[in-house]
């Protein structure tokens, strides 16, 4: 129960960095101002750190990850497009983002509880990925 529950988790950690550095790389050539534009993409970088650390993970138990839902996926793409087209200003990209870190620290702090009996170093990446998640939040407010 453990080792799957610990997979389980990180798989789903794996799926939301993925959907989180998705989600940035789609906004972050829209971004005028400089300040947001260093803070997308120094996320993006923390997130692909993470990355790395839970695929090491993943490779450990035999496993090689989960990919982002494809309608999430898809949906987020054209959400973005849709309100970059309508109103392109960074204020835009700050709203965005925001839902995708709500949204993403709900999703992991469900699976944390979900995945109760996986192993403590999984837990730590999961808690791990939900702090940059609210980190970035909290640090883009200012262009809302």
């Amino acid at each position: 129960m453990i080792e799957q529950d610990t997979i389980y988790l990180l798989r789903e950690c794996d799926a939301g960095i993925k959907m989180g550095v998705s989600s940035l790389e789609d906004v972050l050539p829209r971004a005028q101002d400089d300040r947001l534009r260093s803070l997308l993409s120094a996320s993006k970088a923390t997130h692909n750190e993470l990355k790395a650390d839970l695929q090491a993970a993943l490779h450990r138990f035999g496993d090689t990850g989960k990919e982002p839902n494809v309608m999430a996926k898809g949906m987020s793409t054209f959400k973005t497009n849709v309100e970059m087209m309508v109103d392109p200003s960074d204020a835009t990209i700050a709203d965005l983002i925001t839902d995708g870190c709500n949204m993403g620290v709900k999703s992991l702090s469900k699976y944390l509880n979900q995945y109760a009996a996986a192993d403590e170093s999984a837990k730590d990446v999961c808690k791990k990925l939900i702090h940059i998640e609210e980190k970035l939040a909290h640090d883009i407010r200012g262009y809302l």
